[in-house]
C-alpha cells in the first residue's frame, strides 16, 4: 500500500463531514467503511468533492443499474483494478447480472445488442477519449441524453477511481 487506510485515531469531524455525502451516521467509522474510502479520506476536501459526484452516479443517475455497472466492469477490467471488479461484482449480481454475464464483460461480449453497445462505449472512450459517431448515434438510438451524459461520466469516473486505487494500493475487502 503506498497510502493506507486513515489510522481509527485521526477519525474526525472533517472525515464524518466528507463521508457524510455517501455514507448514514452509522458506517462513518474506520470499522465499517471500506477500504477505498478509509483510504480517500486522508485527503477529506477532495473526497467530500469527489463523493457528490460518485453519489449521482451509483445512486441517482438516469443510467439503469445493469448498464451502469456493466461499464463499471468493463472499465476495471480493462484498468486491471481488482478492487474495482471486485465490489462492482457484487453489484452486478444484486442487480441480477449472471456470473457467465460477468465474466463475458471481461471478453468485451455480452448477448444483448444494448448491453455490447455499452461495451463497446467503454472500450472506445478507453482507446481515444472519444466516441465513433457510430457508436454515438447507437447510443442516441437506445439512451436519452440524460442517460448518455451519466454513462460518459461513469466511465470516466471510474477511470479515475481504478486508477486512484491502483496507484494508492487499496486492497479489496473480496478476495476471489
Amino acid at each position: 500500500m503506498r497510502i493506507p487506510p486513515l489510522p481509527a485515531d485521526r477519525w474526525d469531524e472533517e472525515v464524518d463531514s466528507a463521508l457524510r455525502v455517501m455514507l448514514p451516521r452509522r458506517l462513518r467509522n474506520p470499522e465499517s467503511a471500506s477500504n477505498a474510502l478509509s483510504t480517500l479520506v486522508r485527503h477529506p476536501a477532495l473526497t467530500k468533492a469527489f463523493l457528490t459526484l460518485n453519489v449521482h452516479l451509483l445512486f441517482q443517475s438516469s443510467l439503469p443499474a445493469r448498464l451502469r455497472e456493466l461499464a463499471i466492469l468493463r472499465v476495471a477490467h480493462l484498468r486491471d483494478c481488482v478492487y474495482e471488479w471486485n465490489h462492482h461484482r457484487e453489484a452486478a449480481l444484486a442487480e441480477g447480472i449472471t456470473e457467465p454475464e460477468i465474466e463475458a464483460v471481461r471478453r468485451g461480449e455480452a448477448e444483448a445488442g444494448l448491453d455490447r453497445l455499452i461495451l463497446r462505449a467503454v472500450d472506445e472512450i478507453d482507446e481515444k477519449s472519444n466516441l465513433t459517431d457510430a457508436t454515438w448515434d447507437a447510443l442516441c438510438a437506445e439512451l436519452d441524453e440524460h442517460q448518455r451524459m451519466d454513462l460518459i461520466f461513469t466511465i470516466g469516473t471510474y477511470n479515475t477511481l481504478a486508477a486512484a486505487f491502483n496507484t494508492f494500493g487499496v486492497r479489496s475487502e473480496y478476495e476471489r
